[in-house]
């Protein structure tokens, strides 16, 4: 919930940038990558998405957003992005900077974090997504921004109701997080709006190892925030305010009412699915 602006207790905070950078993650979970395999595809991001890679589209897309203040790809294989032409002509032309990618999808945001931190460039927000987000346009670009600048949280993530994905999307098979009332998947978009937004993807790398293992994952936050947790008896926000308090940081939901936002390409019914949105 937003803040009441006319309540005493608001913090004032200064004015936040509206532009925001950018780090697109491009790596591999697996090099067998079946889904790559059966596309006929070097790597899972150059699968082709109404006829062009994958990758193109996405970068292209937050390339042209004029939110967007600079762009960032952090890759397991570079060599394979400076082979697409228009992709090269954005390394080029410094429309877009290339780095490699760490072991692990955290280290890889911690690294690129630290960097902004080394170069002096951690004053913008930054967002934070993934290159199979094949639907990625600006309407949902302008909604994230435009919500995230008014949040007072240190990290929003973005999620999208149940509701909205069964009615655009009634055959599609998303996983969903249970909460009270609703359940949520997620969208691959993180804001990370402050500084002490880097807490926040240091206790991911933490966690990391137990992504797997929802058990391990949840004693991270507790016995009790588990038991409530599988009773479906935690709202989003009231989830949302026990992560804050464990983090040490505000983090806060953000809700995505563009069911687009939810769908990545993370198996080949997502890849038919996405090449039938758009041909329609």
């Amino acid at each position: 919930m937003r803040p009441d602006p006319d309540s005493a207790m608001t913090t004032q905070r200064p004015p936040r940038d509206s532009h925001f950078d950018v780090l697109v993650l491009a790596g591999r979970r697996d090099p067998n990558d079946e889904l790559a395999r059966r596309a006929g595809a070097k790597h899972r991001v150059l699968l082709d998405i109404a006829g062009e890679p994958m990758l193109v589209r996405v970068l292209r897309t937050l390339r042209d957003h004029p939110r967007v203040a600079t762009l960032e790809l952090c890759s397991d294989s570079p060599g394979l992005v400076e082979e697409i032409p228009e992709l090269a002509n954005m390394l080029a032309s410094h429309e877009l900077r290339l780095i490699g990618a760490e072991a692990t999808p955290s280290r890889s945001v911690l690294a690129a974090i630290e960097a902004r931190e080394a170069r002096e460039e951690g004053s913008r927000p930054l967002l934070l997504t993934t290159a199979d987000h094949a639907l990625l346009d600006h309407a949902m670009l302008d909604f994230v921004f435009d919500d995230a600048l008014e949040s007072p949280a240190d990290l929003l993530v973005g999620l999208v109701p149940e509701r909205v994905l069964v009615e655009r999307f009634p055959n599609a098979k998303r996983t969903y997080l249970p909460f009270r009332g609703e359940r949520y998947s997620g969208a691959n978009l993180f804001a990370l709006m402050t500084p002490n937004a880097k807490r926040v993807i240091e206790f991911w790398r933490r966690a990391e190892h137990d992504r797997k293992k929802p058990w391990k994952l949840v004693r991270h936050f507790g016995l009790a925030s588990l038991v409530l947790f599988l009773l479906k008896r935690l709202d989003l926000a009231a989830a949302f305010r026990r992560v804050s308090r464990t983090v040490g940081v505000e983090v806060e939901a953000l809700e995505i009412p563009i069911a687009e936002a939810a769908v990545d390409v993370d198996k080949v019914e997502d890849w038919e699915l996405v090449n039938e949105i758009l041909s329609s």
